[in-house]
């Protein structure tokens, strides 16, 4: 059978279109051995190939573009398929129109539009048509048709009713595709047609599609069968909105909680927000992050393993069930102690989790292990659960994390730990009473999530940028990660100083070796559970800010990768260049009284030394920010040391530029905020001026096309690999590349009100692009009414500017403030709009918290923040609050959201 691809796409010079499909022979995508097309004018591009339809039974495929800077860009259509067993013609053409990847639409066939929030049509309205006998296969998509809504087909010959709408062809509904297969021979042609909308149960014709007529001019020939996928049907479809509730599931307040929420209490929060008509409910990770086994195991993006479940999110009464009745009620007086608790405290309900876990695995370990689901469970996710079950059990026994300071095992070894993980080894106990907790956090998520899909509700997840040092995957295979660096955050408005967050930073050349295996294996277990995910700081996919390991602080990193500035770039400005005064902190005896007053002669006997001409260096024993932690970390603390240290880090960070790792000596990166610097303030007014132009473009010139390029390597093959929907969380400080990438790949982006990305104070719901979430605050912010009592002078302004009321702010964010800032939200054209519980409570006075400032989740400056925020009400008070609920499902519906 001969096949001929045309593709309707207007291209420009030195662009190139390529074809890939099931009849290649190479690794799927793989750019060098695609099928270069024809350019047959501006608007078309040709391909022919020949197939054994006997050999052959189906067809799929999909186009690709090259751009004249070389990127390859594949198109968003993942649904090319052809039933070569059903077509008996000869030659089939088929007629295509790219499908671009920031298509809104494109966003109605991910899972939780398809799965969950769209009624599911019949797979064909009508009787099916055979293939065989027709000579033209129309199809054509239309995600946003409302009930007994179908498409059909007018147009300018009598097989298509010439242009009645009395007698339109209906079209059947074959998956993501409405179709029709129509016999048009002896029709003369060319031929106008157009889609319109049909109602079956009124037999109504409603409307055409908006646009010029559509022209078809190739006809019928025999032994020839024409396919035309004609895209999008022109029909208005941004108008579908959502809201939704963020709340972390440890924050959440039950009766049958253990003094956390936990995975069966989503049910209920289920349960009001399907009453306040709302669509979706964002939590955030729920992954393990047991390390140390205290209270800083309670930040939730330090997890031991991408894939294992938080133990904490269990429920033991439901595990129990009634055989264990004894148990449970020796657990009440402590779930009781525990519940009334106003925060999380999560040592004591570990402590607590631990024991009954261990009671209730001894009771039923032998009855599980032998349930053909928990046995299904453990073959599906062996490949993790086996390596993470042996990494917990390392963990304890040796009273660490940190797997190079095992005795045993430090360097993983598959074979060694299956035989560590065996049924038959003296340890398995251990090993399976891991098996045993995630197999039943397994179930409970399920559970909920399958609970939440049965009341319209969809469920997203979040996904952190890095992954803990001391887990389970850096452990399993370190060559993913680039062990040397730590993953953080520049300055900003929120912290100061940078953030450290710790994490070994991605080896992303290692992991597209194998097309991002890891990351797939990743997606489809998050995939069990979620319909959604927030990808944290997407901004990593495209430069991550890397900190050496000898530095503490976010600030003494550098954007990797980033085009650095060559000696040969400072010398042609006419600065002279001194490697020490500007790779080295620049300490003189001012900076000194400056940075310790009356302390300078301490810090002078202890800390540093004189190098002549009044400058001084660091001692070799302070000379990094690491080693100044050492050395306080052995004192007592107290606010004099503490002075101390922080005074020391700023004299380490005091520096014009980090020499590159690879030619220390020609290549250099700017630190960032150089302005700020006590070592720019030193310099002379031209050097000062030509470092600040150089700064400028380091930062907002040259790195933009390098950093799409990375972002290019990465995102597309990522979100190729699962059907839940993105959204991508790209705030701070945002290169011009990231939204263009965003819109072409159809990531939603996050907008927040009091961090616009353009030059404003505020950002203005109105103005939100439609493929985006917005939401006045998130989990690192604080609430709205804590927010208004921080700076007034920004309060006035919101208050006159934007919420356009005249005179003195109130001092206190009153409850119409709160609600008035929630409706400018909901009549935003997001297609999401999410708030936090806090928010949604300060509307009313009755059921707001007294302090605000006790509802703040994290406080991203604080490198150890205790992540214990819970509700001050149970949800099953808030579900006896009808009034309100019913007032909230007023605003949703008014708004015409949902």
């Amino acid at each position: 059978m001969k096949i001929c691809f045309y593709l309707r796409y207007h291209t420009r010079f030195g662009q190139l279109m390529l074809l890939d499909g099931n009849f290649m022979t190479h690794e799927k995508g793989k750019e060098s051995e695609l099928l270069e097309m024809t350019y047959l004018n501006n608007e078309c591009w040709m391909a022919r190939i020949e197939v054994d339809p006997v050999q052959q039974t189906s067809l799929h495929y999909k186009y690709y573009l090259r751009s004249d800077d070389g990127s390859l860009h594949p198109e968003g259509e993942n649904d090319r398929v052809i039933d070569l067993s059903r077509i008996t013609a000869q030659e089939l053409h088929l007629t295509d129109t790219w499908n671009y990847s920031g298509e809104f639409q494109n966003v109605f066939y991910t899972a939780p539009f398809q799965e969950t929030l769209f009624p599911r049509l019949p797979s064909a309205v009508l009787k099916e048509k055979a293939w065989r006998g027709n000579t033209h296969i129309f199809r054509v998509k239309a995600p946003l048709l409302e009930k007994d809504e179908v498409l059909c087909l007018c147009g300018s010959m009598p097989a298509l009713g010439d242009w009645s709408t009395e007698t339109p062809v209906i079209l059947n509904k074959e998956g993501n595709w409405w179709t029709a297969k129509l016999n048009l021979a002896g029709q003369p042609f060319p031929v106008a047609y157009k889609y319109g909308v049909y109602h079956l149960k009124k037999k109504q014709f409603i409307r055409f599609e908006d646009g010029n007529n559509r022209i078809l001019f190739d006809a019928p020939a025999k032994g020839k069968v024409q396919v035309l996928h004609d895209g999008f049907a022109l029909l208005p479809n941004n108008t579908w909105r959502g809201t939704g509730v963020s709340v972390p599931v440890f924050s959440i307040r039950t009766g049958n909680g253990y003094g956390v929420g936990e995975f069966p209490d989503l049910k209920l929060l289920v349960d009001w927000a399907h009453r306040a008509g709302m669509k979706m409910i964002q939590i955030l990770p729920v992954n393990d992050t047991t390390a140390t086994h205290t209270w800083t195991d309670s930040y939730p993006y330090a997890a031991v393993s991408a894939f294992a479940l938080h133990p904490i999110y269990l429920n033991p009464e439901k595990l129990a069930g009634k055989e264990q009745d004894k148990l449970v009620k020796k657990w009440r007086k402590t779930r009781k102690t525990l519940n009334d608790l106003p925060e999380l405290d999560y040592e004591k309900v570990m402590q607590f989790k631990w024991s009954a876990f261990r009671e209730l695995y001894d009771a039923l370990k032998e009855e599980v292990f032998q349930d053909e689901s928990y046995k299904s469970f453990f073959q599906q996710h062996r490949h993790w659960l086996e390596p993470y079950a042996a990494f917990c059990y390392l963990r304890d026994k040796y009273g660490t994390s940190d797997y190079t300071r095992w005795k045993t095992h430090s360097v993983y070894e598959e074979k060694s730990i299956r035989k560590l993980t065996a049924r038959a080894s003296k340890h398995f106990d251990e090993i399976g009473f891991q098996y045993f907790i995630q197999y039943h956090l397994h179930l409970q998520l399920e559970e909920a999530v399958t609970y939440a899909h049965g009341k319209g509700i969809v469920i997203k997840g979040d996904i952190p940028i890095g992954i803990y040092r001391h887990s389970a995957d850096a452990w399993v295979d370190p060559s993913l990660y680039n062990m040397d660096q730590q993953a953080g955050a520049p300055p900003d408005d929120f912290a100061v100083k940078g953030q450290n967050w710790g994490f070994p930073t991605y080896n992303w050349k290692k992991m597209q070796e194998d097309g991002f295996s890891w990351w797939r294996k990743r997606f489809e277990q998050m995939s069990h559970y979620f319909d959604a995910f927030r990808i944290d700081h997407i901004l990593g996919f495209f430069r991550i800010w890397s900190i050496p390991l000898h530095a503490v602080e976010g600030i003494m990193g550098r954007f990797v990768p980033a085009v650095p500035v060559h000696i040969n770039e400072i010398s042609a400005r006419s600065i002279s260049f001194d490697h020490t005064r500007f790779c080295k902190p620049f300490i003189n005896d001012a900076i000194i009284w400056e940075l310790f007053d009356g302390d300078a002669e301490h810090i002078k006997t202890h800390f540093v030394q004189h190098v002549g001409e009044g400058l001084y260096e660091m001692r070799p024993g302070f000379d990094t920010q690491r080693k100044v932690e050492a050395w306080f970390h052995q004192l007592e603390p107290g606010d004099y040391q503490h002075k101390f240290k922080t005074g020391l880090y700023d004299l380490l960070s005091n520096v014009i530029f980090f020499p590159d790792e690879k030619e220390p000596l020609a290549m250099f990166h700017f630190r960032f905020g150089m302005q700020q610097t006590i070592s720019f303030r030193e310099l002379d007014h031209y050097t000062k001026t030509q470092l600040e132009e150089l700064y400028v473009d380091y930062f907002f010139r040259r790195q933009d096309f390098h950093w799409k390029e990375e972002a290019m390597h990465k995102l597309p093959d990522l979100k190729a690999a699962t059907n839940m929907l993105i959204c991508g969380e790209d705030l701070g400080l945002v290169p011009a590349c990231v939204p263009d990438v965003m819109k072409e790949l159809g990531i939603l982006s996050l907008e927040i009100q009091r961090m616009p990305k353009g030059n404003t104070s505020f950002f203005h719901p109105s103005t939100a692009p439609y493929l985006s979430v917005i939401t006045p605050a998130t989990h690192d912010m604080s609430t709205i009414r804590g927010w208004w009592e921080e700076d007034r002078s920004r309060t006035q302004e919101f208050y006159n500017h934007v919420l356009g009321q005249w005179g003195e702010a109130p001092h206190f964010c009153e409850a119409w403030i709160n609600k008035a800032i929630l409706l400018q939200h909901l009549y935003s054209p997001a297609m999401w709009c999410v708030f936090q519980v806090q928010d949604i409570l300060g509307i009313d006075e009755r059921l707001r918290r007294e302090n605000p400032h006790e509802e703040r989740i994290n406080v991203p400056a604080n490198p150890k923040n205790y992540w214990r925020y819970r509700m001050h009400i149970p949800l099953e008070e808030l579900l006896r609050q009808k009034t309100f609920t019913e007032e909230i499902q007023t605003y949703i519906r008014q708004s015409g959201r949902g």
